[in-house]
Order: structure tokens, then sequence, then C-alpha cells
């Protein structure tokens, strides 16, 4: 892989499918080094490019998390390996976690523990991967899916989510992108990168959809319960006996806990077309060769699902909904920068670039790169997640963090305007 100068990563000529589009740690990777680069610039970096609220002291794991995870380290009875699937009592507790917004109870057998959501996608890309497979990918979205597509082989058909419209989609369309090779379709709620939480008939329709096409549902909810707008959180699972459904998640977000790595990736799907042996038997056989989070990380999961207060899902709402305000009430005195929709979930926002207000700023990368040069301040560039002079905006920080971001964002635009 090489820079091709302008920030964006191109593939190279192996045997491996792999795709042309950078991630999203790839690139602000690169926007960190253009900020090393510019020696003359003493401005703190203040980065509003990774998901990772534990960047900034507002945000705070709760204390039964790391009480837990102590004692169970301590305890030395979690040193060793655990099943490959993940510990019993953390997949019982996962899907006693999940069954609370369920019409139906999961089982500790439709629970497999992963390594992080990503981990969740990897595994659920591979399980339904075979020769001539396509999926359908919401754009924007998270590029994670499209990398791991292209490992699997797994052809990638994107379906558009439509700003004006809460970035629902129109779902009439999926019928002319569905074939008979088409093995399911991604929808990520609350929204990365839109901010937005899917309304319950919305939802249903995508079930009814998915069923009329003979495909699953991917849900990753790894911001799930993250929602503090109109729409309250509803898992995709609830629809599960409609169509099956492969749930992705993780403790990251919803507990401040990212580096931890424990996600889960689960099959909602009260009718059973998961639970025939042979599919249980090809899933066990991959998590074989799989490895996951640290056992004694496992173990604390039980208590820290059961006696989380519901104080600190409260405080983090909160805290997500007075930064996304601010960056909302900011976004209005950038004249080159518009959203759309007010954010309603998850950590970020997708703001689109207007680019002719701008004299010497070729595209979204350009822009982004600069700013980060010139005001030390991170932004990904839309292109990143799928569409190209957009830009996404994590508002998970403090509020004197974000405002100074900002407030900067609108000097670099002030620096730049187009001269009339």
């Amino acid at each position: 892989m090489e820079n091709n100068g302008n920030g964006v990563i191109v593939g190279n000529n192996t045997n491996i499918n792999a795709p042309t589009t950078i991630t999203i740690k790839g690139i602000l990777g690169l926007l960190m080094e253009t900020i090393d680069d510019a020696v003359s610039n003493e401005k703190r970096v203040i980065s509003l490019g990774m998901g990772d609220p534990t960047a900034y002291s507002c945000f705070h794991t709760p204390n039964v998390a790391q009480d837990s995870v102590f004692n169970t380290l301590q305890s030395l009875n979690f040193n060793g390996y655990s099943p490959t699937v993940g510990l019993p009592q953390t997949r019982r507790a996962v899907a006693e976690y999940l069954s609370r917004d369920l019409p139906y109870k999961l089982t500790s057998d439709d629970v497999f523990i992963t390594s992080g959501c990503t981990q969740a996608i990897d595994v659920a890309l591979t399980m339904l991967a075979r020769p001539g497979a396509n999926i359908l990918l919401p754009r924007p979205g998270f590029p994670i899916y499209e990398l791991c597509a292209a490992f699997r082989h797994v052809e990638v058909r994107h379906f558009d989510l439509v700003p004006q419209n809460g970035w629902e989609a129109d779902l009439d369309s999926l019928e002319a992108l569905a074939d008979h090779n088409t093995v399911a379709m991604v929808v990520i709620n609350p929204g990365n990168p839109c901010g937005n939480v899917y309304r319950y008939k919305y939802l249903e329709k995508v079930a009814e959809k998915a069923k009329k096409l003979k495909i699953l549902v991917i849900a990753d909810e790894v911001y799930g319960h993250l929602a503090f707008g109109d729409n309250p959180f509803v898992p995709m699972g609830v629809f599960g006996e409609t169509v099956p459904v492969l749930t992705l998640g993780s403790l990251s977000k919803r507990w401040i806990v990212p580096g931890w790595r424990l996600g889960w990736f689960v099959t909602t799907d009260p009718c059973g077309m998961f639970r025939e042996p042979k599919v249980v038997e090809r899933i066990k056989k991959y998590f074989d060769i799989l490895g996951g989070p640290a056992t004694f990380i496992q173990a604390a999961v039980p208590r820290i699902l059961e006696e989380t207060e519901e104080i600190h899902f409260k405080r983090t709402n909160y805290l997500l909904k007075k930064s996304s305000d601010i960056c909302w009430d900011w976004i209005k005195e950038i004249p080159c920068i518009t959203c759309p929709q007010k954010p309603e979930g998850s950590m970020v926002v997708m703001v689109k670039l207007n680019i002719s207000l701008l004299e010497d700023i070729s595209d979204d990368i350009d822009f982004c790169f600069k700013l980060a040069k010139e005001e030390s301040v991170i932004i990904l560039p839309g292109t990143a997640v799928g569409l190209k002079n957009w830009l996404r905006i994590t508002f998970a920080a403090d509020p004197s963090s974000l405002e100074e971001a900002l407030r900067r964002t609108k000097s670099f635009y002030q620096r730049h305007a187009m001269r009339v």
C-alpha cells in the first residue's frame, strides 16, 4: 500500500482482493502525521475523528466495570484459556441482557463472544461468504464491512441513505440491487457515521423487505441505546420472527471501554435457522481459529451487565446530547458546512462540505489535511465512509474542546473563503 500524495491510500498489485480505499484508522493516522510535520504549529491537537470517548475526561467508565475486572483478575481463576466461543457465564449474561428488549428469550447458545464488534463483523461476513455472494451495504457506512467483504471475496452493492429522510434508505431500490446471490443487508443503528436513530416503522419495513428478498439482516448495534433524540433505540432483533437477524454489538461505547475489545455475535433468530446442527458446527469451527477477548475481561461481563446503574447510561446520553447540541449550533456558524439532520444518537454526525465557498480547497480530503496542518483539528473526510465532499465529526468530546475545535474550523473557513 502507498500514499498517492493526496492522503488516499491505493492498493498494490497483490493476489489479495484488497480494497483501494483507506480505513478510518489509517486516514486518521495520516492526519496526525500531518500535524506532527507542522512543526511551527503549537496548538494542542483536538481530534474529532475517532469514536473513542475515553480521550476526554467527561466520559467515565462505570466503577462496577473496573471493579469487576479487577476482582476477576485478582481471583487468579481466569488466567487460562476460555472456550473459543466464550465463557458460558458470559454468553448467558449477554443473552439475558439483549433479551430485555426482545419479545422472545435468547439462550447462551445464540451468543458468541468476539474481540470487539470488528471481529463480529468479520465472523458475519465469513459465515455468509460463498462463491458469487454479494451483500448490500449502506452508503455512507462503516468501511470495515468493505474491507472484510474484499478479503472474503464477497461483492459489495451499496444502497444510498437519504440525508433529508433521517438517513433512511429507499427500500424499494433494494430490489434492483439484490439477486439470487445476495446473502444479507447491513443496518447500522444508531447510525455510524450519520448520528441517526431509526424509527420502529422503518425497521419493520426493513425486515419485511429482507423477508421478500429472502436475505438476512446484519444489525450493527455497537452504539445500541446511545439515543437521545425523539426516536428510542429499537433493536433489529425485535423483528427476528419476520427475518433472521445477526446482531453485532459490544461493551465499547455504552460502557466507555473500547480498548477492552469485548463484543458479541448473536443469532437473534427465534425461528431457528441458525440452530441447524451444520450451521452451528460451522460457526463453532470458525471460532476455533479466532482469538477472543481476555478471559478475565469475559468473566467480568455478567456483573457489569447486571449491576451497572442506570445513572451511568443517563449521564452518558446527557453528555452526548449536550455535545451534539454544541456541534449543531457551531455548524450553523461555519458557512461551508451544513448538517441535514440534528444528531439523535451514537457519537458522530455527517455534514456536507460546500467546496464552492472555498478558494483553494479541492475536496473533503484536502480540507481535512489542511485543517489538521493549520489548526491541529482532526475531522474525518466523508470519502472514508463513502460520501465525497462530506465530513464526519465525532462530538463525543468535552464541551470546551469541542467548541475550541469548531472555533478553529470557523477560522480556517474564513481564511480559505472564496473572495468575491
